[in-house]
């Protein structure tokens, strides 16, 4: 389970998916383009004050991955 919940957290690109789908849903009308703009670069700079922490768990799936793929793993360590 560590090593799902390591894969699933680490996804970049969907976590900012999701971060701007909730900034602009709270708000159904935009009155100009710059709004949306200015919304959605508010949401990802109050959101990249959180990326800074390290992630959880990462060293127990790490050696789980170790353990489960070693050929794999070990070359890059």
């Amino acid at each position: 389970m560590d090593i799902r919940k390591a894969i699933y957290t680490t996804n970049a690109i969907e976590s900012l998916n999701s971060i701007i789908r909730h900034a602009t849903r709270k708000r159904k009308i935009f009155p100009t383009d710059d709004s949306v703009k200015k919304v959605v670069y508010l949401a990802i700079m109050a959101a990249s004050k959180k990326w800074t922490m390290p992630m959880q768990n990462w060293k127990t799936a790490m050696n789980r991955f170790s353990i489960m793929f070693e050929e794999h793993v070990t070359k890059y360590f």
